[in-house]
């Protein structure tokens, strides 16, 4: 009787440490989701060119990569609480910056760390929630996880269209986000410990991508996918002659779809597996963008923009259940480095590939290279299945 309710209070102190690190990313969420449309109406005040305001925005995918083969060495040093609560600090503090510095070349400098210091709470944020999550339920612990995490971004651009960009008003936003972010994983830090290193023989980034070459590359074409129709998909409906006031509504469908069914994705993992799940999800997103250019134009295309935003995003989703389900420890820090490297690449090399066909062969450009990048996706993964049958 006793050990029973015991195990039921550990449970709770477990499912109440998860709540507490999924708030905590979504605080971190919202803060990371004001800073882009932030930096980019700022420096329009400022009177820069698009191309600066574009490289401006490059310096953060570019933290996160050149971190991200850091990440698992700073945990092992500091420990992945430290270090969590210590870049959510780090942050907050950029903020304060960017309010102080009203300069666009010192805001170049604070975009990297940013990028630098929002990296180790990706990956540690999904370790835990990996880690924290009963397996039988980790399918829907990240489906809820990934759609808080994606309602907190759409909170921040929400919370300037209120505020502005006058006064200090937005950049408090961004400080809060980042602070409460550092008091809730303080809040919750003795669960949040032992996870990051369970004695295993350290594993670096090449060490595992020998080991799950699928999954990276389900990361690298999840990104590329996202990042690319997110960018282009206004662009592809210009070309069919759409109105402007449509054209936003289109991506807000996008991230709608990305948010309300993360969940069921979740679901379906814990029945049929996270690698069918890619797979699957993998093959809706080449229907969906095979469908974009005959139904743009009819009412339709709102029912395939919320399933493209779910599936496209659900590839991502289904490879962190597959990630979970396999390694543990510091293999799964690696892991969670790895993918963030990938999602860095991704969407780096997705938006300027899908844009330049679209250039040369007209909109339909971007659902060829969605349609080609999913294909080689699931063409390899079931080539890595069969391998592992057969050994």
């Amino acid at each position: 009787m006793v050990a029973t309710g015991s195990s039921e209070g550990e449970a709770g102190t477990q499912w109440a440490a998860l709540a507490g690190v999924t708030a905590a990313l979504a605080m971190f969420g919202a803060a990371q989701g004001l800073s882009s449309p932030l930096f980019t109406l700022l420096m329009q005040k400022q009177g820069m060119s698009p191309a600066l305001i574009g490289l401006s925005a490059a310096m953060m995918p570019l933290g996160l990569i050149l971190s991200a083969s850091f990440v698992p060495a700073a945990v092992r040093l500091v420990g992945g609480r430290n270090l969590a609560v210590g870049c959510s600090l780090i942050g907050a503090l950029c903020f304060l910056g960017i309010g102080y510095l009203q300069d666009w070349v010192a805001w170049f400098v604070i975009r990297f760390i940013i990028g630098v210091v929002i990296n180790p709470l990706y990956i540690l944020g999904e370790v835990w929630a990996l880690s924290l999550a009963p397996p039988s339920r980790r399918g829907r612990v990240m489906g809820v996880f990934n759609t808080l995490m994606g309602a907190g971004y759409a909170a921040g651009p929400f919370a300037l269209t209120l505020l502005g960009t006058s006064g200090w008003a937005p950049f408090m936003v961004g400080v809060a986000g980042f602070a409460l972010c550092a008091v809730i994983l303080h809040a919750v830090s003795s669960k949040l410990t032992g996870f990051e290193d369970d004695g295993q023989p350290a594993s670096g980034l090449v060490g595992f991508a020998k080991m799950a070459p699928a999954l990276l590359l389900a990361v690298l074409v999840s990104a590329a996918v996202q990042q690319s129709t997110y960018a282009l998909v206004p662009v592809f409906g210009a070309s069919y002659g759409l109105a402007e006031a449509v054209l936003a509504s289109l991506v807000m469908a996008l991230s709608l779809g990305n948010i309300l069914l993360q969940i069921p994705l979740g679901l379906l993992a814990e029945r049929f597996g996270g690698r069918a799940m890619i797979i699957v999800c993998a093959l809706a997103t080449t229907v969906c963008a095979l469908l974009l250019s005959l139904l743009i134009t009819t009412p339709l295309i709102w029912v395939v923009l919320l399933v493209m935003g779910a599936v496209g995003y659900g590839v991502y989703t289904m490879a962190l259940v597959e990630l979970g389900s396999r390694f543990k420890g510091s293999v799964l820090v690696a892991g969670n480095a790895a993918f963030a490297l990938m999602w860095g690449v991704g969407g780096i090399v997705g938006p300027p590939g899908a844009g330049l066909l679209m250039q040369g062969i007209g909109p339909l450009g971007l659902p060829v290279v969605i349609a080609a990048l999913d294909a080689v996706l699931v063409m390899f993964a079931l080539y890595r299945s069969s391998m592992r049958r057969a050994s």
